[in-house]
C-alpha cells in the first residue's frame, strides 16, 4: 500500500477500494486485484518472493520438473506461512527490495544450483546464459557459494535445451570430444562426437516441417559420410541408458573417427 499512497492514492480511497471489492486485502500493507496472479497472490500473503525453479520457469527457461512452488525468504525470517512450497532461507547475492515478489534472475539461479541435482541445474543455468538472461563475467564477481561456483564454470552458452545439458557430463568419462552446437552441410547439429558421429536430439514437440528438415539433414548427413544417431526426449529423460549404450557402441565400432576420403564440410 506504501506504493500506491506514494503514487498519490490516499488511504481514505484504498479502504473503500477493498470495501468496494475493486482491491483485496491480502495481509498487512499489502493490497491486490481480484485477477492478480495467484502465484503473486500467495507470495505476498506468506512474505515470500518466487524463486529457485519457479522464478527460472516464469523467465522461460528450461527447467526438467516442478513439483511444488520455490519461493525465498530472508535467512532469519520467522512465522512464514508457504504452506505447500519449498522454502529457501538464505541471503540473496543480489539485494532484494522490500516490495518485491519476483526474485532476481541471479539469485534464483544460486538456489537452483544448491537445490537441484547437478545435471537439472547445469540445463537451468545453461538456458539462463543462451538467453542472455545472466552474463558469466558478471556472475563470476559475484560471492558465489561452491554449488553455484561449481556448475558457472562448468556450463556453457551453446546449449539450445535443457536435454542438451545432459550430455556431456554423462559421457565426458568416453574421453572422445564432444562438441555442442557444430555447423555441418548448412544446419547445426546437437553435438559432433569425435569427427564424425552425430547425436542429434528431438525435444518433446519434434513434428511437422522441423522434423521433415531434420530428416532431410540426416541423409545428407549420411552420404557426407557421417554417422547419426537421433533420439527423443523420453529416451533422453526416462531411458538415458538406452542412448548411453547407442554412443558406446557406435564408438567401439569406430564410427566417431575421420575416415580415408570423407566429405567433411562446415
Amino acid at each position: 500500500m506504501r506504493a500506491l499512497q506514494r503514487a498519490g492514492f490516499s488511504r481514505h480511497q484504498l479502504d473503500r477500494a477493498v470495501a468496494q471489492g475493486v482491491l483485496w486485502r491480502v495481509r498487512k500493507g499489502w493490497v491486490a486485484r481480484p485477477d492478480a496472479d495467484p502465484e503473486l497472490l500467495a507470495a505476498a500473503r506468506a512474505g515470500v518472493v518466487l524463486s529457485c525453479i519457479t522464478l527460472a520457469r516464469r523467465r522461460g527457461l528450461w527447467v526438467l520438473d516442478l513439483d511444488r512452488p520455490h519461493v525465498a525468504a530472508p535467512a532469519h525470517a520467522g512465522g512464514l506461512r508457504a504452506s505447500g512450497a519449498t522454502v529457501h532461507w538464505a541471503k540473496p547475492v543480489v539485494p532484494r527490495h522490500p516490495d518485491a515478489l519476483l526474485d532476481s534472475i541471479e539469485n534464483a539461479l544460486v538456489l537452483v544450483a544448491g537445490c537441484q541435482p547437478y545435471e537439472s541445474a547445469l540445463a537451468v543455468w545453461e538456458s539462463a546464459l543462451n538467453s542472455h538472461l545472466i552474463d558469466r563475467s558478471q556472475m563470476g564477481r559475484m560471492p558465489l557459494p561452491p554449488a553455484a561456483r561449481k556448475i558457472l564454470s562448468a556450463a556453457s552458452p551453446y546449449s539450445d535445451s535443457g536435454l542438451e545439458s545432459f550430455v556431456v557430463p554423462r559421457l565426458s568419462w568416453l574421453g572422445v570430444a564432444i562438441v555442442p552446437q557444430v555447423w555441418i552441410a548448412g544446419h547445426r547439429v546437437d553435438f559432433l562426437i569425435g569427427d564424425r558421429l552425430v547425436l542429434q536430439i528431438d525435444g518433446g514437440h519434434h513434428v511437422g516441417a522441423q522434423r521433415t528438415s531434420d530428416i532431410s539433414h540426416d541423409a545428407r548427413l549420411t552420404l557426407m559420410g557421417y554417422h547419426v544417431i537421433r533420439v527423443g526426449y523420453r529416451q533422453m529423460v526416462d531411458e538415458w541408458h538406452t542412448v548411453q549404450d547407442l554412443v558406446m557402441r557406435a564408438v567401439a565400432q569406430g564410427l566417431h573417427r575421420e575416415r580415408p576420403g570423407a566429405t567433411r564440410r562446415f
